[in-house]
């Protein structure tokens, strides 16, 4: 069974900075695909940003030019660097990654943007 475990999110101001953390338990390079996603109170989880097993991003365009997705292959790590953050960001944001057969989610981590 594979685990994602988040870390990096809390409570920060409008116009800051977090980095989030995925630390998976099993080498990256056997998903296809990872990426964050985020839920919002009453919404639907969305999609913020993934990257591919190749290195290639793709981002919602509500985070375009603020939000950084990367991975450390490494250390089994995959980062969301978010700028200049807006309340509208708040949300707990989920670690996902994907084979062919499965998709796996980490249990999530909360980021609040005050004003």
């Amino acid at each position: 069974q594979v685990q994602l475990v988040e870390s990096g999110g809390g409570l920060v101001q409008a116009g800051g900075s977090l980095r989030l953390s995925c630390a998976a338990s099993r080498s990256i390079f056997t998903f296809g695909a990872m990426g964050w996603y985020r839920q919002a109170p009453g919404k639907q989880r969305e999609l913020v940003a993934r990257i591919s097993s190749g290195g290639s991003t793709n981002y919602a365009d509500s985070v375009k030019g603020r939000f950084t997705i990367s991975r450390d292959n490494a250390k089994n790590t995959v980062y969301l660097q978010m700028s200049s953050l807006k309340p509208e960001d708040t949300a707990v944001y989920y670690c996902n990654a994907q084979t062919l057969w499965d998709d796996y989610w980490g249990q999530g981590t909360q980021v609040t943007v005050s004003s």
